[in-house]
C-alpha cells in the first residue's frame, strides 16, 4: 500500500490536552494510519494513505479542532515521500504567552478596546482581558514582538500594562480611598451652601471653586478615560459621566455667570456629588475586587524568600532565586520547602495544605518528593532541588489559575454583545429624554436637563462586564483553596450540564495497586504460616502481586525466612528451597504440573474467580498449604461519591479493560450500574464519543496522563493528579488530591458557579432596564417620583458593588458538604 506523509506546523498549543486534542482530530480521519504531535516542536507528523485523503483534509481537521496551521509554500504530500513545510524548529518562531496586570480601565468597554485592537495587532494570536482581575493574556509570535513592544501597544491605547513578575501598579482600593476623601471633604460644604448665603453673592463663586476643584481632580479620571475610548473609537463608561458631569458644571458656570443668556439656578452639587459618589462605589467595588483575588494573591505570598544550600558540609543562606536544580537544600522544623524536589536525608511532617487542601501532615522519608512552600513541620530535611522558579507546582498551579481567570466563559458572550452598543444606545435615550420633557411637556428647561443627565449617570455597563468574570475568580477561588483546579473558565460553565460521567476503573475508583484480600489455608488458623512460606518466595519476584504479598507481610509484622535456589518461571510462579522444604508459590496450572492437586478448595477457588479475584497457589513438599487472594481494592469514599454524583442526577459509567466478571464485582460494590468492559486503553476515546453521538453531555474522570485521549475527548475531562506536575495532565478540571470525593464537589461548585454568574447577569440587566426609565421620569406623571442626578449616579456606582458582593457570596460554598 502507497504511505503519504506530512510534517504540519500546529499553532495554538499549549498544553498536553491540546496535543490530545490534535491527536484524537487527526487519527478520526479514515486514512489517518498514525500522527504523532510535538509539544515543544509545535509540530504533527502525520503517515496516512494518499487514496483516501490528502494532506489538505489533514490541516482542516486541526483548523476544525480549534488551531492554527502556519504555511509557507506548502507541497503537495505524495506517495513514499514527505511534505516540504517548514517546521517552527526556532524557539523565537514559536507561540509564546504572557499575562499582563493592566491598569486605567473603569468598564467593560475598556476591556473590549484593549482585547479588539491588541487581537488586531500584527504578531498577535489572541488576546483576551478579564476585567474584574485587571489582566490580559496575550498569546504572541516571539520572532515578532517582544514584551516592551506589547506593552507599549496597550500604553498607546491609553491604559498601563505590567507584567505579572514586576511591581503591581493597579489602582487599588487605597488610591481609591484618597480621592473619595479628597472629592468628600470639597463636596460637603456646597449642599449648606446652596441655600445657606454667608457671604452674599460671593457664596456662589465659592461653591463654583469647589465644584471645580473636584471637577478638575477628582473628576479629571473621567476625562481621561473619555478622551482615551472616543480616542480609541469607543464608547465606555467615563464617556457617560463625563457628559453627565460636565453638562451640570457647565451649565451652572453659564448660569452664575449669565453667560450667553443663560440665566437661572445653578447646581453644582450636582456635578460634585456625582464625582463623589462614584469614587465612592468605585472604591466599594476595588474592595470587593481585592477580596474576590484574594486566594491566587496568597497563594504567591506562600513562596519562600530564602533558602539554605547544603555545599561540602557546610550550610549557605542564599535568596531562593538562585537555587539551581540539583542543589541540595537544609529546611529546618517550621521553615517553608523553597523548591520542588526530593528527600535525601532526615524524616519530618509536612504540612501540604496549600497544595491538596488536606489538613493532615504528611510523613516524608528519604526517596520521597516534597513540593515547594509546603511547610517542614517535625524535622531536619535535606532535599535535592528538582525543579525551581516557574516550574514549580505552586507556579503551576498560579499560572493556570491566572489562565483560567483570564478565559472568557461562553455566557458572557451575551453581556459583550450588548456592552458593545450601550453607551451610544444610552446617549440616544438621554437626548430623547430632554427632547420629550422640553418640547412635549411644560416642565421646562431645567427639569428636562436634569433628567437627561439622571439618564447619562445612572447608565452602567460595568455590573455587565463584572457579572461573569468575577464569579469566575471566585468560584476558582474556592476550588483551590480545595485542590479543585479548573484549568478553563468554560469548564466551570459546563461541568454543570454533565449527563453521563465515565469513570475509569484503575487508578480512579480502585488504588491501581493489587492487595491481598483472602488467606485461605489448608488447615485452620494457618494464615500466618502461609503468609510466611508465601513471602519468602515471592520475595524473589518483581511481579506485582509478588510485590503485594511482600507488603501483606511486612504489615502483619512477619519476618520471611530466607530462601535458595529460587526460579521464576514466567506465566506459572516459583519455587525455591526454604528450611529444607521445596516450596511453590504460583498458579493452579504450576501446582497441576507438579501433580497438586486443589481439593475440597477448588468451590472457595471458584467463589473468589468469580469476585474478579486473582488466586496464588502455595505448596510445600508436594502438599497444598493454602490460597491467596488479591484484588486491586476500591478506594475510600468511593460508593459515597457515586451515589451523590446519582443524586446530583448523573448516570454514572464505570469503563475499564477488566473482564466482565471482575469489572462486575467492583461495580456492585461502588454502586454502579453499568459498565464498559473489556476496553482496551486506546479504546476509551470511543466509548466517550458514542456516548456523545447518542446526545449526552460527557464527562471523563481519570488519570490526566495515561487517559489523556479520552479526557480530550470528553465535554469536560476530569483528571485525578498526584499534585506533583499539574501542567503535564490533561483536562479540565483536575483534582490535585487525587480523592474521588473532589469529582462531586467540583460538578458542585461548578453549578454553583454557574447560578451566581445567572443571578449577577439578571441584576446587572434587571438594573439597567428599570434604572434608566426611572432616571428618564417615567414615574413621574403617576407618582410625582423623580431622580436627582446625584443619587443617580451613586445607584449606578453600587449596582457594580453588588454584582461583586455577590460573587463573594460564593465564599461561604462549602466543598464538604
Amino acid at each position: 500500500m502507497s504511505e503519504g506523509r506530512a510534517d504540519i506546523p500546529v499553532r495554538g498549543m499549549k498544553c498536553q490536552k491540546c496535543v490530545a486534542k490534535v491527536t484524537a482530530a487527526l487519527t478520526g480521519l479514515a486514512g489517518v494510519e498514525s500522527a504523532e504531535i510535538s509539544l515543544d516542536e509545535r509540530l504533527a507528523r502525520v503517515v496516512f494513505d494518499p487514496n483516501v485523503l490528502d494532506r489538505d483534509s489533514l490541516v482542516t481537521a486541526i483548523l476544525q479542532a480549534g488551531f492554527a496551521v502556519r504555511e509557507e509554500e506548502p507541497v503537495a504530500a505524495t506517495s513514499g515521500t514527505t511534505a516540504a513545510v517548514p517546521a517552527l524548529h526556532s524557539k523565537n518562531a514559536e507561540t509564546a504567552r504572557l499575562i499582563f496586570g493592566l491598569g486605567g480601565m473603569t468598564c467593560a468597554n475598556c476591556a473590549a478596546t484593549i482585547e479588539k485592537r491588541m487581537g488586531g495587532m500584527t504578531g498577535i494570536v489572541s488576546a483576551r482581558v478579564n476585567f474584574a482581575a485587571e489582566k490580559l493574556a496575550v498569546d504572541y509570535d516571539a520572532s515578532v514582538l517582544d514584551v516592551d513592544a506589547i506593552r507599549r501597544a496597550v500604553e498607546i491605547l491609553g491604559y498601563r500594562a505590567w507584567t505579572l513578575g514586576e511591581a503591581d501598579r493597579r489602582d487599588d482600593a487605597g488610591a481609591q480611598l484618597a480621592w473619595l476623601i479628597f472629592s468628600a471633604v470639597l463636596t460637603a460644604p456646597i449642599m449648606p451652601l446652596m441655600w445657606w448665603m454667608p457671604f452674599g453673592e460671593a457664596t456662589g463663586l465659592l461653591n463654583g471653586g469647589l465644584a471645580t476643584l473636584v471637577q478638575f481632580s477628582a473628576g479629571l479620571i473621567f476625562y481621561r478615560g473619555a478622551f482615551n475610548s472616543l480616542r480609541n473609537r469607543s464608547a465606555n463608561m467615563d464617556v457617560l459621566v463625563a457628559l453627565g458631569i460636565t453638562a451640570a458644571y457647565g451649565y451652572s458656570v453659564l448660569a452664575l455667570f449669565n453667560l450667553f443668556g443663560v440665566s437661572g439656578p445653578v447646581f453644582f452639587e450636582t456635578s460634585a456629588m456625582l464625582v463623589t459618589f462614584i469614587r465612592f462605589g468605585k472604591w466599594l467595588e476595588a474592595r470587593a475586587r481585592g477580596k474576590a483575588s484574594q486566594a491566587l494573591k496568597k497563594l504567591l505570598h506562600l513562596q519562600a524568600d530564602q533558602a539554605v544550600l547544603w555545599v561540602d558540609g557546610v550550610e549557605q543562606a542564599v535568596p531562593a532565586s538562585r537555587v539551581e536544580p540539583g542543589d541540595t537544600v537544609v529546611v529546618r522544623p517550621g521553615e517553608k520547602i523553597p523548591v520542588d524536589g526530593e528527600v535525601i536525608e532526615g524524616q519530618s511532617a509536612v504540612d501540604e495544605a496549600m497544595v491538596t487542601g488536606e489538613s493532615v501532615p504528611v510523613e516524608k522519608e528519604p526517596g520521597q518528593v516534597v513540593t515547594g512552600a509546603t511547610i517542614n513541620l517535625t524535622g531536619r530535611l535535606l532535599v535535592r532541588a528538582t525543579r525551581v522558579g516557574e516550574a514549580t507546582v505552586l507556579a503551576q498551579i498560579v499560572r493556570m489559575v491566572e489562565e483560567a481567570q483570564t478565559e472568557k466563559a461562553p455566557i458572557q458572550r451575551l453581556a459583550d454583545a450588548v456592552s458593545n452598543v450601550f453607551v451610544p444606545v444610552v446617549v440616544a435615550i438621554a437626548m430623547a429624554t430632554f427632547l420629550t420633557w422640553y418640547l412635549a411637556t411644560d416642565s421646562g428647561f431645567l427639569f428636562a436637563f436634569k433628567m437627561a443627565i439622571a439618564v447619562l449617570v445612572i447608565a452602567c455597563p460595568c455590573a455587565l462586564g463584572l457579572a461573569t468574570p468575577t464569579a469566575i475568580m471566585v468560584g476558582s477561588a474556592v476550588g483551590l483553596s480545595a485542590g479543585i483546579l479548573f484549568k478553563r473558565a468554560s469548564a466551570l460553565e459546563h461541568i454543570s450540564r454533565l449527563q453521563v460521567l465515565l469513570l475509569d476503573k484503575t487508578g480512579t475508583l480502585t488504588h491501581g495497586e493489587f492487595t491481598v484480600t483472602d488467606l485461605v489455608p489448608v488447615k485452620s488458623g494457618g494464615e500466618a504460616e502461609l503468609l510466611r512460606l508465601a513471602a519468602a518466595v515471592e520475595a524473589a519476584s518483581i511481579h506485582p502481586l509478588a510485590k503485594a504479598v511482600v507488603r501483606r507481610a511486612a504489615k502483619a509484622g512477619i519476618q520471611p525466612p530466607a530462601v535458595t535456589d529460587a526460579i521464576e518461571t514466567g506465566g506459572f510462579g516459583l519455587s525455591a528451597a526454604i528450611e529444607g522444604k521445596t516450596a511453590l508459590v504460583g498458579s493452579q496450572r504450576m501446582l497441576e504440573q507438579r501433580g497438586i492437586a486443589v481439593g475440597d478448595l477448588q468451590g472457595r477457588c471458584d467463589d473468589l474467580v468469580r469476585q474478579g479475584k486473582s488466586l496464588v497457589f502455595v505448596a510445600a513438599e508436594g502438599q497444598l498449604i493454602g490460597i491467596l487472594a488479591l484484588a486491586d481494592t476500591l478506594k475510600e469514599h468511593v460508593p459515597e461519591t457515586i451515589r451523590r454524583i446519582r443524586e446530583l442526577g448523573l448516570h454514572a459509567v464505570m469503563i475499564t479493560g477488566d473482564r466482565l466478571a471482575a469489572a462486575r464485582a467492583i461495580a456492585d460494590e461502588a454502586g454502579i450500574d453499568e459498565i464498559e468492559a473489556e476496553v482496551l486503553p486506546g479504546g476509551k476515546q470511543m466509548v466517550v464519543r458514542r456516548y456523545q453521538r447518542q446526545g449526552f453531555f460527557v464527562g471523563m474522570v481519570g488519570d490526566g496522563i495515561n487517559d489523556a485521549p479520552a479526557l480530550a475527548a470528553a465535554d469536560i475531562g476530569i483528571a485525578i493528579g498526584s499534585g506533583t506536575d499539574v501542567a503535564k495532565e490533561t483536562g479540565d478540571l483536575i483534582l490535585v488530591k487525587g480523592d474521588i470525593r473532589d469529582v462531586e464537589r467540583g460538578i458542585r461548585l461548578g453549578r454553583k458557579t454557574l447560578a451566581k454568574i445567572k443571578q449577577n447577569l439578571f441584576w446587572a440587566f434587571f438594573y439597567n432596564v428599570v434604572g434608566i426609565p426611572v432616571a428618564a421620569g417615567v414615574l413621574y406623571p403617576i407618582f410625582g417620583i423623580t431622580l436627582k442626578p446625584e443619587f443617580a449616579g451613586l445607584a449606578m456606582a453600587l449596582s457594580s458593588v453588588s454584582v461583586v458582593t455577590n460573587s463573594l457570596l460564593l465564599n461561604r460554598f462549602k466543598i464538604e458538604g
